[in-house]
Order: C-alpha cells, then sequence, then structure tokens
C-alpha cells in the first residue's frame, strides 16, 4: 500500500489557464513549461492522477525535481514556482559582455606585442585585463575566440 500524499494541488481554473497560456507561448523557456505541464499533471482536478515516478519517467526528470516543484508551490505558490531562480553564486553569469568580446576580437586581430610572432591566449589575457579593467581568464578568451571562429594560428 503506497503512502498518502502529503500535498495535494488543487489548482483553480484561472490557474489552470494560466498555466496552459505560459505552455503555449513560444517565448516560454523549456524549463517552465516543463514545470507548468508537471503542476497540470500533479493537479487534484486532473482525472489521470500519475505518480510523481509516472510523472518523472514521462516528463524525463528525476523524481526529485518533482518533488521540489511540490514542496515549492505548497511553500510559495505558483507564482514562485513557473519562476526561474538563479542563484546569484552560480556560473552561470556570463564572464564578460558583447563589449568585452569586441575588445577581445579586436585585439586578437591587432599586431602582436614587441618581440612576439603572434598572439597567444596568456598574452590576450594579460592585455585584456589591462584594457578591460577586470581579469578574464585564459578559459573565457579560447570561448570568445571559439564564438567567432577565431584562431591564433
Amino acid at each position: 500500500m503506497a503512502r498518502p500524499k502529503k500535498y495535494l494541488i488543487d489548482l483553480n481554473q484561472s490557474d489552470i489557464n494560466k498555466l496552459q497560456s505560459l505552455i503555449h507561448n513560444k517565448k516560454t523557456s523549456k524549463s517552465i513549461i516543463r514545470r507548468c505541464q508537471i503542476l497540470l499533471e500533479l493537479a487534484v482536478n486532473n482525472p489521470n492522477h500519475l505518480t510523481q515516478q509516472q510523472i518523472s519517467k514521462t516528463f524525463g526528470v528525476s523524481k526529485a525535481t518533482v518533488s521540489n516543484i511540490v514542496k515549492d508551490y505548497m511553500q510559495h505558490g505558483l507564482d514562485y514556482t513557473i519562476t526561474y531562480h538563479r542563484n546569484p553564486n552560480s556560473n552561470a553569469k556570463r564572464k564578460v559582455d558583447g563589449r568585452s568580446e569586441a575588445h577581445i576580437v579586436e585585439l586578437a586581430c591587432s599586431a602582436p606585442p614587441e618581440g612576439f610572432s603572434r598572439w597567444t591566449v596568456r598574452l590576450l589575457s594579460d592585455h585584456a585585463r589591462v584594457v578591460l579593467d577586470t581579469p578574464v581568464s585564459k578559459s573565457t578568451i579560447q570561448e570568445v575566440l571559439k564564438k567567432h571562429n577565431l584562431d591564433l594560428t
């Protein structure tokens, strides 16, 4: 015998309409669409009544993701659950913006410094630090060059 559900998601018609409009909006990200679909499947008034394990297999997410969506809905409500919250300490922030990328590309296309036959990633990172007033790692320089199809040969 399965344990009884601890949390019941009861969505009214306006919530269902809001979720469905988010699902059909082309500008909505995939993760938010997936959250909306999971909430609609978990709703009490849904006649299918899938378990969290079945929902996780259906939508290709882990069971912990489904549990976290339910927990977010119960603790914070619908609006919190359907918005994307990025951790401010995550590495998902962009290291360089468009202006910085332009400076790095401009520097890579310019003549190499005195005493060198060509630019290296280390030289670019040292000169970019002076130009941009912020330290830029070698891997960031490599990503920018790769993005613009530039190589240092």
